[in-house]
Order: structure tokens, then sequence, then C-alpha cells
């Protein structure tokens, strides 16, 4: 009889494939992108550039970015069919079942079928990261029975999301924190939404099929939808003085506190301490210290009494909250900037393809069993 292969419940550990892309070291606490230390991106580059970064494997000249950034705008449209759909979906549905839609729409649109050239796919790569902004930010406008912004090629993609939801040119702080977001959630390893991306183009599927997956992956609480849960959880607390009392109760029933701990980092997730910078300095120019103060007991009382630390979600909710934007938009936005991941993933699968078999540790009965007739079964 041959040997079982080892089984890792969650593939936890295993390693499924190579990539270049961004190197998670969970036990140090360390996260690159090609080499480029997320803190250096975060306050040395643009988003456009972090994204040229992960295309194109390399930082751009200045020359080179402008033409990236040029080609990028030029794909802020969406197919009149994509918009009439999103201003007929209810008003009341989850903008991630929207965006994962309108996302998966955006194929019966592209003219040039299943080519899967890699200029091509470059292409629809490029056009999915400039139209999922668009996406969401028109079913925010719609919901609420308000005009559509026209789109503008004279603002980054921070900015231009931030004029698209509130209808007027955002300022330079914000433009730039939003931005600074954008780059520390653009890629992370194996995670299990760039995963679903990998293996659903794995099979030669397209772009749009990919990342539709992706998207509908991330939705999950368990993965991006944490930083909603981050809010919720403030909000149901109340106030500084009832945190104790809180946390006291989920550990007293194991019950899960959302932002807290991670899958990989053993120690402080390293993007992490740049969010929360965001937030107490958000914090500060609102003069609402309160949901700060809350999450930094949190945190404290975690690390005390569980050694575990706060994770990406847990300042990103408080610096969008900051920012005034809704929370039911806060894993949509994770979904936009995690767009740069999922392209460029799908782009390095299919630069050397191998469909994805994973085995599955069969715990059923192993003997044939006996077919018993229809009318004598209990």
């Amino acid at each position: 009889m041959s040997e079982k292969p080892e089984y890792s419940k969650g593939l936890a550990g295993v390693i499924a494939n190579e990539s270049c892309l961004s190197d998670v070291m969970g036990q140090e606490g360390i996260l690159r992108y090609l080499g480029y230390n997320i803190q250096d991106l975060v306050e040395k580059c643009s988003f456009e550039e972090v994204l040229y970064l992960l295309h194109r494997r390399k930082l751009p000249t200045q020359s080179q970015l402008e033409t990236f950034t040029k080609a990028l705008r030029a794909h802020r449209h969406l197919p009149q069919g994509v918009i009439d759909f999103i201003q007929s979906a209810p008003k009341d549905a989850a903008p991630m079942d929207v965006l994962r839609t309108g996302v998966s729409m955006l194929g019966l649109y592209d003219t040039r079928g299943e080519d899967q050239n890699r200029e091509i796919n470059e292409d629809r790569a490029i056009a999915i990261c400039a139209t999922t902004p668009l996406i969401v930010a028109h079913f925010h406008r719609a919901r609420q029975g308000l005009d559509l912004m026209p789109v503008r090629d004279d603002l980054s993609e921070a900015g231009h999301f931030l004029y698209l939801i509130n209808g007027a040119a955002p300022g330079a702080e914000a433009t730039r924190t939003l931005d600074a977001a954008y780059i520390l959630h653009a890629d992370h390893g194996m995670n299990a939404s760039t995963f679903s991306a990998r293996v659903t183009v794995a099979t030669l599927s397209d772009m749009y099929s990919a990342i539709t997956s992706a998207i509908g992956t991330l939705k999950g609480p368990l993965h991006g939808g944490a930083n909603e849960g981050v809010i919720h959880m403030l909000q149901e607390i109340g106030s500084l003085d009832k945190v104790d009392a809180y946390v006291e109760d989920c550990l007293a029933k194991k019950k899960k506190i959302m932002g807290i701990g991670h899958r990989v980092y053993r120690v402080l997730d390293p993007r992490a301490p740049y969010l929360r910078k965001m937030a107490a300095k958000l914090t500060e120019e609102l003069g609402e210290s309160k949901w700060l103060d809350m999450s930094e007991r949190i945190a404290e009382l975690m690390r005390e009494r569980k050694g575990l630390n706060a994770n990406v979600d847990f300042y990103s909710a408080t610096v969008y909250y900051s920012l005034g934007i809704p929370t039911d938009l806060f894993t949509p936005i994770f979904a936009i900037s995690r767009a740069a991941g999922w392209t460029a993933q799908v782009l390095e699968q299919l630069d050397d393809n191998r469909l994805y078999r994973p085995l599955t540790l069969y715990t059923g009965p192993t003997e044939d069993q006996p077919i018993t007739p229809i009318a004598e079964r209990g």
C-alpha cells in the first residue's frame, strides 16, 4: 500500500507555487514587493508606481510612469450595460456583490474573446484595476439616488475614487492617506483570494473569471470582510470604559476579536504601524479620539492576555471611518487595492502555468457499501 501524503488542514504551510511578487516573512514581520520593503514603498512611492512594479516587475522611470498612468486613466470608463446594471441593482445590495457581478460583466464586453496573449492580458489587467473603483463608486452614488460623477483624467487613483464617491475633489492629505492604504493592501502572498484567482486562471479560464473568483473570496469575514467587522465591534462596545469587559467576555466565550492576530504573522503585522500612524493623524485632525482610544485599549489587552498583535484590518477600519467612507465600502476598497496584486498574480500564473490539483484526505467508508432497496431504507 502506498504511503499517504502528509495532510495539512487549510493547506497551512503548504507551498503551492513560486512567485517573485510579494515576500511575506511572518516570523520576522516583514513584507516586501519584489524585494522592496513595504515601509519604503509607502514613504517613497505612489500607488501607481507600485501597480507598475507588480505588473512589470520593476519600478518605473518617470517617462514609463507617465505612459502607464495615461493607459490606466484611458480605461476609466464602463460599458453602458454595466452602468445600467449598477443603476438597476437593488439599493440595499451589498457593494461587494455589485462589484463581483460588475467585474464578471466586463468580460462580456471584451471583444478580444479567448485570446490569452500576454500583451492583451496586461491590458485587461490595467483595465480591471481602472474600472473596479468606478463600479464601487458609481453604485454608492446610485443607491443614494445621486447622479454618477463624470470620470476625470487629472486625478490619481486614490484621489479619483474619493472624488467619485463624494462628488468633489479631495484634499491632498486625504488622497495621500488612501493612496498609502492602497499600497499596503496591494499584494500579500498566497492569501485566500489570490489563491482563488490563480486556481481559476490555471484552468486557462480568463482574467475576468479569475478576478471575479478573488472578489467572491475576499468578501468573507475571515478575509477582507474583517475590516468592516472591526468598526461594527467598536460600535457595539460603544465607549472606552466598556472595552475591558467586552474583551474579557470574548475571551471567556472564545469569541474572535476582529482585527487581532494573523494567519501568517507571528509578530506585528508590518502594515499595521503605518495605518495606526495615519489613524492617529486623522483622529487628531477630527478632534475625535474615541475610536482610536478604544482600538488601542483592545490591542493592549490582546497583547497582554493572548500575545496577539493588531493586523492590517484593525487600523485600516479606523482610517477609512475617519475619512468618512461608509462601512460597507471598506471591503470593496480592499478589493480595489488588491486588484493590483490579483492581476499581477494572474499574469505570473499564466507565464508558467500548471493546473492546481491537490489531494483530499478521504474520511468516509473504506469498503464497498451494500445498496439497500429504496423501499427498505430507513
